[in-house]
């Protein structure tokens, strides 16, 4: 039988673990803050102030510190009536999906871009929602996203295998950088940064420009503007900023810059690029207002039943096409990175069945393919296949 000062030696020594274990805990605890705390004030993390303000018809000042807003009421999540909100957001963060990720490297072909000759028409796709354009002697870049990775977290939504095939030093001195919105697998830090030597103008929707002037851009070389606004350059250029239905934002705070599309418009061609939007009757309203394209990039990939009204299904890709009055349909926003839940090749296997027997012309180049602008008997293989 244990004595009484046993017993107290015994809780006493109890009692000392308790205490070291807890110092332990918290002293991780505080680490982990303070290593939070300062990973987080790397520049690729820059958010805009809370209070900021736009004199714009889409931002609101509604909430307390003011934000854009879609056209149209445009929730976020999207949960069915026999599943709750939580279990769509679980479903988002564990759900495992068969043949998310292709099992063996995607076949590519990398277009040499430092050596065109300029006066060539072309599009080169480079995975996901990235793309260089040359056209009546100007160069466009699109959401150009080189990192191995679509967030700043490493080993987070890693590219595929064979799908990141070019990089920064590949890409010739670039007229006009076109960046859609500030998610980051749109607007990546590490990218634009290997780029900036290169850029000669940065054409973004409102407040996506303020990243570029915290990275030390030239405020001179740096465009926003509203939707229905217009960018002016040379050879008769114009770039026009045009809604879509989406939301911003890089980490807590949401919709304090502008999401958008654009239409390219040169004197002999007529381009209009989608970024990532839900469908929507804006595509019918740019088809009216413009008449018709040669070519809509559109979104086709990373769409969920949840989230339903920010990505499109492949099926309202090809709608929206229709809607544009496009001569031609080059899908992105696929076959680099898993942001959702469906077989890699699902989009294109879906687009191309919808695309069946429609008026506008199917493109599907590999990656890095080039594509003739001009041509309109060039073939592209089921690469996917």
């Amino acid at each position: 039988m244990l004595r009484a000062n046993d017993t107290t030696q015994s809780l006493g020594r109890t009692n000392k673990v308790y205490i070291k274990m807890l110092t332990l805990f918290l002293s991780v605890i505080s680490m982990m803050v303070v290593f939070g705390y300062f990973y987080l004030r790397q520049p690729q993390f820059a958010q805009l102030s809370d209070n900021v303000s736009f004199d714009s018809p889409h931002f609101t000042e509604a909430t307390d510190s003011g934000a854009f807003e879609n056209q149209i009421a445009t929730p976020v999540m999207t949960s069915s009536q026999d599943k709750s909100r939580i279990a769509s957001i679980f479903q988002f963060l564990f759900a495992k999906d068969e043949n998310a990720i292709p099992a063996n490297p995607l076949p590519s072909v990398k277009t040499d871009l430092l050596h065109l000759n300029k006066a060539e028409n072309l599009i080169v796709w480079m995975g996901h929602a990235s793309y260089f354009i040359q056209v009546d002697g100007l160069r466009f870049l699109i959401d150009p996203v080189f990192s191995e990775n679509a967030s700043p977290v490493p080993a987070t939504n890693r590219a595929f295998k064979g799908s990141n095939i070019y990089s920064a030093d590949d890409i010739p001195e670039i007229d006009y950088l076109l960046i859609t919105h500030d998610h980051w697998d749109h607007l990546d830090y590490p990218t634009v940064m290997a780029l900036q030597p290169k850029i000669k103008n940065v054409v973004a929707p409102l407040g996506v420009g303020t990243y570029f002037e915290q990275w030390g851009f030239d405020k001179s070389r740096i465009h926003q503007g509203d939707w229905n606004e217009v960018i002016s350059g040379p050879n008769d250029l114009q770039i026009h900023i045009l809604p879509a239905r989406h939301f911003s934002g890089r980490l807590l705070t949401r919709n304090k810059t502008l999401w958008g599309s654009f239409a390219l418009i040169t004197p002999h061609h007529r381009y209009y690029l989608g970024g990532d939007s839900g469908y929507g009757p804006h595509y019918k309203e740019i088809g009216q207002r413009f008449g018709r394209f040669d070519l809509a990039i559109l979104e086709c990939g990373q769409y969920n039943q949840d989230w339903k009204y920010i990505h499109m299904m492949p099926e309202e890709t090809a709608l929206a096409a229709k809607d544009l009055h496009a001569s031609a349909l080059l899908p992105s926003h696929n076959s680099k990175f898993k942001l959702s839940h469906h077989a890699w090749n699902d989009p294109l296997n879906r687009v191309s069945a919808a695309s069946q027997n429609q008026a506008y012309r199917l493109m599907t180049p590999m990656i890095g393919e080039k594509i003739e602008s001009d041509n309109a008997h060039q073939h592209f293989q089921r690469w996917w296949d």
